[in-house]
Parts: structure tokens; sequence; C-alpha cells
């Protein structure tokens, strides 16, 4: 029997949704560049691109954007299990708690679109409502007349971002929409092969993404950049890095070979927010520095820039605090995860073989 450790290059399913070209640096979501539609479109666009098969008229966008405005707000025994979790446990670990809560008799099978649109909706009010109660606020109600990335930011902060701040954050949410089989849409789509609800689905998908290895880039760069500290100490603190045979964090990916796309538009969109912001500044000598050292270290392995990597220099940029990272990853990828698991709910149990290699007993 031929193995592969990890799934590594096993197709286990047909989708429409994305193709992820790690050879030749592309994504493509349901036949247009992701690229393109984190520059010219918004969060809900893509994905009703995503849901539905198609971008949005003007009308189907209206409603789109009215059924997700209609369901923002929380349910009370969730706002009440969200205000009895104790302070030291991690945001990802309380949002896979409030949602699984979110389950009930009309999370039944086969999945709704009315349920993608609710679940995708209280999402960011979970994470604001959290946030606010640790930092000893009252949580902000959500606006209906704000779209879904800028009402995300107006619950977290209480008060309206600009409009640069919501378009580097919706670009970033778009670019995270959808990225193929990726470890937490595999385990969605494993548990919703079972024909279990939606609900179960995507808190599975949320347990996966809440591992460093899937979900915890963004937080791991912000904090190598904040050791780093200074363009002058970049080669230095780079170089001690590479010869200790550590990691550098928002370059390579199990994916890509080439540069990774969505990075590309990302440092576009990070670009026109920050370019006075010392900050932004200093990632960009980071990420010169890291490309010439990991070529003289690691010569050919195709160590470029990730996502990760711009997504840690706009969601600083914009405030947000590392703990916010990955959840914010959660807002974005909840529309790729639903996406799929309405797609799952067509096709066969997923159900794997392993190879065993302990010993036998005796015959």
């Amino acid at each position: 029997m031929i193995t592969s450790v990890g799934l590594e290059n096993v197709v286990v399913a047909e989708t429409d949704l994305s193709l992820v070209d790690g050879q030749k640096g592309r994504l493509v979501y349901r036949g247009h560049w992701a690229r393109d539609l984190a520059i010219r479109h918004t969060f809900e666009e893509v994905a009703h691109l995503l849901w539905y098969g198609h971008l949005p008229s003007a009308d189907e966008l209206a409603a789109l954007r009215e059924k997700l405005a209609n369901e923002r707000e929380l349910p009370s025994h969730v706002k009440t299990i969200l205000d009895s979790i104790p302070a030291n446990v991690d945001m990802m670990s309380v949002l896979r708690t409030a949602v699984s809560a979110l389950g009930n008799q009309e999370h039944g099978w086969p999945p709704t679109m009315q349920q993608v649109i609710s679940l995708t909706a209280k999402l960011p009010t979970i994470i604001a409502y959290r946030y606010r109660r640790l930092q000893g606020k009252e949580p902000v109600a959500p606006r209906a007349e704000l779209g879904h990335t800028a009402n995300y930011l107006y619950m977290l902060k209480g008060e309206e971002a600009s409009a640069a701040q919501v378009r580097a954050l919706d670009a970033y949410l778009i670019l995270t929409q959808e990225h193929g089989l990726n470890a937490s849409t595999f385990a969605g789509r494993v548990v919703a092969s079972t024909r279990s609800d939606l609900i179960s689905s995507v808190t599975a998908a949320i347990g996966a993404l809440k591992g460093p290895l899937h979900g915890g880039a963004p937080s791991e760069v912000t904090e190598m950049l904040e050791q780093i500290g200074t363009k002058e100490n970049a080669e230095r603190w780079l170089r001690a890095a590479l010869e200790r045979g550590e990691r550098l964090m928002g370059f390579g990916h199990r994916v890509y070979k080439t540069m990774d796309p969505r990075a590309v538009a990302l440092s576009k969109v990070a670009a026109s927010l920050a370019a006075d912001d010392p900050w932004f500044d200093l990632a960009t000598h980071v990420e010169q520095v890291a490309l010439r050292l990991l070529e003289e270290y690691k010569p050919g392995r195709g160590l470029n820039t990730n996502v990760e990597f711009y997504a840690a220099a706009v969601m600083r940029s914009i405030g947000l605090e590392a703990e916010l990272f990955t959840p914010t990853f959660a807002v974005s990828r909840t529309v790729g995860w639903c996406a799929h698991i309405l797609e799952a709910a067509q096709n066969r149990l997923i159900r794997p073989q392993s190879v065993y290699t302990g010993s036998m007993p005796e015959e």
C-alpha cells in the first residue's frame, strides 16, 4: 500500500471553490484571481462568490449585507457562557466554546444558507464581546449600517475605523477566506461528511486553526519583529536565528514554492495604509534582509514571504493586538469553511486508511 505522511499530494475531494497552485504561485476563487478580488471587491462580495458561485448584483449584495447585519446579535445564553469563562482562557478556546454553544435543533442536516449567514455574522460579535469584557469595558452593540469588516472593528474599538483601516483589513479577510484543503477546512469537511451539523463542523475547524502550525503564524511574526526592534539589528538577529537552526516566521509555505500570491496583494494594500508607519518600515526592511539570508543559508529552498508576514504588518498597523490575530483569521476562513461544508454535504463519508506498523500476535 502506498502511504503519504500528512496526506501530502493525496487527492481526497473535487471542488470548484478554489485552486491553490503552489508551483506557480496562483490562487483562484471560483474563476477569479484572489489578488484581484482583494483589491477590487469587499468581504461580502467575495463571500457571495464562494457561497453562491458568482459575484453579486447590486440587489444581491444589498440582500446579503442585510441578512448578515440582522444575524449579528448573540443569544443571551452565549453571552452568559462568555462571561463565565475564566480570563486566562485563550481567545481561540473561547471562540470554539461559544460557537459550539450556538448549536441547537435548528442546526440539523443538511446545512442551509441561513445557518451559514447566521454563523458568519456572529463570529465577529463573539470575539469583540469577549475582548472588551477582558478589558473591563462594556461590549459594543453591532451597527446594521456598517459593513462586515467595519462593524467588526467598531465593536472591538468602540469607534469607527478609518476607511483605509477598513480597506486593509477587508483585503486580508478576502485573501484568507478560502485556501483549498488546509488543515482546518479538511477537519470541517470530515465532520460534515458524517452528516453532522454545521456548528459541529465549524467547531472542529476552529480546533484545527487553533494549532500554531496553522493559525498562529501572524502573532509569531509580530513577536519576531518586536525582538528585532530596529532596522540596524535586523541582520544580526536574523543571522543568529538561522545559525541556531530556527525557522523565520512569515517565510516559506507548505504549498507555495514561489511568492505567496496573497502576500503580493496584501503588501500593496498595506503599503497604501502604512507608508509612513515605523512598524511597516521595519517589516519591509526585515523582509528584504530575511529573503537574502534565507537564500544564503538555504539556497534553492524557495522560502519566500507568505501571507502571515504582511498580515502581521497590517493588523499591527490598524491596532489589533496579537491575541486577536488568529481569531480574526477565523472570521474570514469561516466563509470558506462553510462553502466547503455545503459542498461536502453532497459527498461520501471521508474514511481514509492507515498502515499498521505494530507487532502481530502469534497465530
